[in-house]
């Protein structure tokens, strides 16, 4: 007989709607796949989505490739699409329901050396894709969302040796003209700054798992994907 191992799932946002569930364990033989897991679940969650392009896996608050083999005991989450040197530090990464205070995250990476401190402020605006919003809601993969940032402010160590970073973001519900994201980076020279401060705020919405859910006159809507960019529609909440 196969031996079993049973592994605890987590899904989010649009994929823990189709689901109805956030979390489930699951059966499956030794030497299974993060694609065996998937595939598991949908069995018993018909309304998981069958094309697995439009999902990420993460291992252990990693993210895993679908042929990866799990073991008993690990912890395997699905996640919908997300809206070096030495003397580089990350000095505050966090997530909160609170108000963010952009001020707050500038005296965190302020120090002497730093002649430029750059910060982006992400803001709830009243109107998206044509349609008029009333206010967002944000959900977290909390423990993994402050790992990746803390890798992003890595990345960024590499590039720019002498950058600060600090990095907050909201959840729950936003209403309008809220900041929902800030990101601050402080270097020895404005262009360094800028530049960082860019690259951050790029990386944090390509790989931190956090999904916004747009409230619209019309209904609600899970935005996946790049919302800048065209042919990335949003996913209608069910």
């Amino acid at each position: 007989m196969a031996v079993a191992i049973a592994v605890r799932t987590r899904l989010f946002a649009r994929l823990r709607e189709l689901a109805g569930t956030d979390a489930e364990s699951v059966e499956l033989r030794a030497g299974s796949t993060v694609a065996d897991v998937y595939e598991a679940l949908r069995k018993s969650h018909p309304g998981l989505e069958v094309n697995r392009e439009s999902v990420r896996a993460a291992v252990n608050q990693v993210f895993a490739d679908w042929d990866a083999v799990v073991a008993d005991g690990d912890e395997v989450a699905f996640i919908p699409p997300v809206s070096g040197g030495a003397h580089a530090v990350g000095v505050l990464f966090e997530l909160t329901t609170d108000p963010l205070d952009p001020r707050r995250l500038e005296a965190a990476v302020a120090h002497k050396g730093a002649g430029a401190i750059c910060t982006f402020i992400g803001v709830v605006r009243g109107t998206s894709r044509g349609r008029s919003v009333t206010h967002l809601e944000y959900e977290a993969y909390g423990e993994m969302a402050t790992a990746e940032m803390r890798k992003i402010a890595s990345e960024i160590a590499e590039k720019w040796p002498e950058a600060r970073v600090a990095m907050a973001h909201r959840t729950g519900r936003l209403e309008i003209g809220e900041a929902s994201v800030v990101v601050s980076v402080s270097c020895p020279h404005r262009a360094e700054a800028i530049d960082a401060c860019r690259w951050g705020i790029d990386r944090l919405k390509e790989s931190v798992p956090i999904w916004k859910k747009e409230h619209a006159r019309d209904g609600t809507y899970w935005i996946e994907g790049d919302e800048s960019k065209p042919g990335s529609p949003p996913g209608r909440a069910r």
